[in-house]
């Protein structure tokens, strides 16, 4: 088996390869994947931090020795990680600018390695920052299928890029998160950081929110907002109507 690192700020995630498939998800800086196909443009990989799969482009790859890969599965956020906002790629004497949700491990200092590449952190999230403050940075950031960043993201990617910020890894996307954590009885017992997941008409969970309590939810829909949430769902202010039916909502810590 063959492994790699995201050497890049952000790659796309493809379905298929090619430049014109959906994007699926995306790579973040420091994530590591297992490298399952290789094509003449397209590498298929599984990525370490939530097992999703598709096909990046040849030319994203940054691959990771065996022993380097298995030692970053085996040290979870937030004990070794810290997630970073600036890189100095010493290499090439280059500054990457990062997305939050960017993570590095194995850090001595501010210094650690992307594959065999030496980098410096020059600019991280503050340890003080919480789980609301992390949540509502994210406020108006737009809708993208795949997205898992301020500059665009989707409901599942918000809420696993909120939590893993704070050193809580979730999976991908919200139907994978609904089958973890504790069941809450109901909207009334519910607390700041629960999680509460909708279904369509059909009786499959599609879309997930962070629970703010007082009656209301932060979620991307569109874009990242605040609307009501009540024990039928989020009632859209905006839409004057029921926009998500409300499944279950679920607590992690």
């Amino acid at each position: 088996m063959e492994y790699g690192i995201c050497n890049l700020a952000v790659i796309p995630l493809r379905a298929e390869p090619s430049d014109r498939s959906e994007m699926v998800s995306q790579v973040l800086f420091g994530e590591a994947f297992e490298i399952l196909e290789w094509k003449e443009k397209w590498v298929q990989i599984t990525t370490a931090v939530d097992e999703y799969t598709g096909w990046i482009d040849r030319l994203h790859v940054t691959t990771l020795g065996h022993l380097a890969y298995k030692r970053l599965q085996q040290s979870p956020p937030p004990r070794t990680y810290r997630a970073v906002t600036q890189a100095w790629k010493i290499i090439d004497n280059s500054i990457i600018y990062l997305p939050a949700g960017s993570s590095l491990a194995f850090l001595e200092g501010t210094t650690s390695y992307i594959g065999n590449q030496k980098v410096e952190i020059i600019g991280e999230i503050g340890e003080t920052d919480n789980l609301r403050n992390i949540a509502m940075s994210f406020l108006n950031a737009p809708y993208l299928w795949g997205g898992r960043t301020h500059w665009g993201i989707d409901c599942s990617g918000f809420t696993q890029a909120v939590f893993r910020l704070k050193g809580y890894q979730l999976k991908r996307d919200a139907w994978q998160q609904a089958q973890e954590g504790r069941e809450v009885e109901s909207v009334l017992t519910s607390r700041f950081g629960d999680l509460a997941f909708f279904d369509n008409a059909d009786g499959r969970i599609t879309h997930v929110g962070i629970v703010l309590g007082n009656g209301e939810i932060i979620h991307a829909s569109g874009k990242v907002k605040i609307d009501t949430l009540d024990s039928q769902g989020i009632y859209s202010e905006e839409l004057k109507r029921y926009t998500h039916k409300l499944r279950v909502i679920k607590r992690y810590f």
